[in-house]
Formats: structure tokens, C-alpha cells, sequence
């Protein structure tokens, strides 16, 4: 296993470190949208999982305007850690649901912000239309422009559980047409859906190795108040990982992953206001400890086996 500055695998900080020989946080903005999943298009209950605040419960108020939004939140992380530059992250909901003079409209402010580097932008592969793709090419050459696709898994048979919506070949058609744009692709996964065995991840994740991907997330199941997958969990329908469980999951997933894809998350923690479970999520210092613990141990034991050969 390789090692990044200390850390078994490619993280989202190393790679910005190398890119701005300098420590960049994240501002998480709310663009004003909905969902095709929310409004009616497709559906009008979201996917199952999601929170009423579109998985963007850390996200800016959405009544306040782009530069508020990453005014206020910059300066927060200037009080705390003394930052300078930030990327400006479009997180609350699918954020390419608009008419195309609107996304021009937030994101120019965006990128206008003279302490905003690059701009990511969580979206659905099904809300990327030739004029918003066209955009964000023309876009990226300002600065740069991730889009972050929320995958979740490869599972068909899953995927319609969680009510995504959409295709495995829509996915595979979005990030064709991004990256033949040059725009760089974060993938979503979720890890511990309600069905899925150890072998489904992985699954997604070899699939994921032979995709043109820049990034992926790996995020840990939320049962979240006021949803679908929470009524699920309250009928006993399903159960959600230990904290054990867990990072043996993420392991597994770091040493299949190609050495290439950087991880953008390896963990999440739910907002504690609404969480359900799992409850040892909220305290994420905690779980990134063991985990980095639990790298260690497997490094050292790996060695010991090369020695003996």
C-alpha cells in the first residue's frame, strides 16, 4: 500500500496541496434548486435516503446570494484555521436542474470570488443536457469545474430501491461527455445499502477503476429523520453498519481502488439534529482515528508477511 504524506491512500488534501502548495477547504453553497426526483419528473419522494435539505444540510442558506453564502462560510473557516482560498461547492440538491442562464448567472459569481479556486458541482447524471455541458466546458476554462455524480452504487437491482432514477448507462454517457470536455468527474458512493453485500461494493468499485473518474466519495450509510429509508430502519428492515463493520468496508474499498482516483471523503458524518443512526458517525475525529489505526495495523502486518517470504 502506497503512503500519501502519512495517509495510506490519495486523499482530496493531498492532491490539493500538490495542485496549490497550500491547505484549500470547501464552502458549501445552496444554488436554489430542486430535483427531478422531488418535483415530479421522475419522482416527488427523492431518493430514499435524502434528507429534506437535498444531502446539502451543511450548505449556505439558499436565500442568500452566492458571494453572502461563500462570504459567510469563509469567514468561519478564516476564524479556525486561517484559509485563504476556497472551492466553492454547489452541494444542496442537483445542482444543473436549471435553465441554463441561471447556472450561468450563480456560477460566474462564483468564480468571480477572488478567493474561489475551482468550483464542484454535486449533480445528477440525467440533469446534464448539451447547453449545460457546453457551459461548464466554457466555464472550466476560467478555472476548474468538478462535477460530482451521484452514483451510489452500480447495483440495478439497488439503485431502484433507493429510487435513483436513472440508468447505469446515463451515468456512463455523463461522464463520456465531461471528459471529453476535460472537466474532471467525483463520483458518490454510498457503503452499507440496505441489501448490498461486501462483493456489490467492490462491484462498483472495479467498475469505477475502469471508468474515466478523477475522484470518488465513499460515504457511510445515514439513516436521516423525516425519510423513507428512516421508516425502512424502524421496521427493523434492514441494519446499518458498525463502526467495525465500517472501516473494514472502506478498507477493502481503498485497497481495490486505483492508485489514480483521488478520495475526495472516505468517511461522512450526518448532521446530529436528524441522524438516527449510525450514531457513532456524528463523532468523526473518532472514526477517522480507528480507521487510520486499522491502515496502520494492516501495513504493518503485510510487512511481516513480505519478511517471511
Amino acid at each position: 500500500m502506497k503512503n500519501w504524506n502519512g495517509k495510506p491512500y490519495y486523499s482530496l488534501d493531498y492532491m490539493l496541496k500538490e495542485r496549490y502548495n497550500k491547505k484549500i477547504y470547501k464552502v458549501a453553497l445552496n444554488g436554489g434548486m430542486t430535483c427531478p426526483n422531488r418535483d415530479g419528473k421522475i419522482d416527488t419522494r427523492g431518493c430514499i435516503f435524502c434528507s429534506k435539505g437535498g444531502s446539502g444540510d451543511f450548505a449556505g442558506k439558499g436565500i442568500d446570494d452566492i458571494t453572502t453564502q461563500i462570504n459567510n462560510q469563509a469567514e468561519i473557516l478564516r476564524e479556525k484555521t486561517n484559509a485563504s482560498n476556497f472551492i466553492a461547492y454547489f452541494q444542496a440538491y442537483t445542482n444543473t436542474y436549471a435553465p441554463t442562464d441561471y447556472l450561468r448567472k450563480i456560477y460566474t459569481e462564483a468564480l468571480s470570488h477572488p478567493n474561489i479556486v475551482a468550483l464542484s458541482i454535486a449533480t445528477r447524471p440525467d440533469c446534464l443536457d448539451k447547453e449545460a455541458l457546453d457551459l461548464l466546458e466554457e466555464l472550466n476554462n476560467i478555472k476548474p469545474i468538478w462535477i460530482e455524480l451521484g452514483l451510489q452504487t452500480i447495483n440495478e437491482k439497488t439503485a431502484e430501491y433507493i429510487r435513483r432514477g436513472y440508468p447505469l448507462s446515463c451515468f456512463d454517457s455523463a461522464v463520456k461527455e465531461l471528459r471529453k470536455r476535460g472537466i474532471e468527474v467525483i463520483v458518490h458512493t454510498i457503503l452499507g445499502l440496505p441489501g448490498e453485500t461486501r462483493k456489490d461494493i467492490l462491484e462498483t468499485i472495479h467498475y469505477l477503476n475502469n471508468k474515466d473518474i478523477q475522484g470518488i466519495k465513499l460515504q457511510l450509510l445515514h439513516v436521516l429523520k423525516d425519510t423513507d429509508l428512516a421508516k425502512e430502519y424502524e421496521l427493523n428492515k434492514f441494519e446499518v453498519y458498525t463502526m467495525e463493520e465500517y472501516i473494514d468496508t472502506v478498507i477493502d474499498c481503498v485497497e481495490h481502488l486505483s492508485n489514480n482516483i483521488v478520495i475526495h471523503r472516505i468517511t461522512g458524518d450526518g448532521p446530529k439534529k436528524i441522524l438516527i443512526a449510525p450514531l457513532w458517525s456524528g463523532n468523526k475525529k473518532s472514526v477517522l482515528n480507528s480507521l487510520h489505526h486499522e491502515f496502520k495495523v494492516r501495513q504493518a502486518y503485510q510487512g511481516k508477511k513480505c519478511k517471511q517470504k
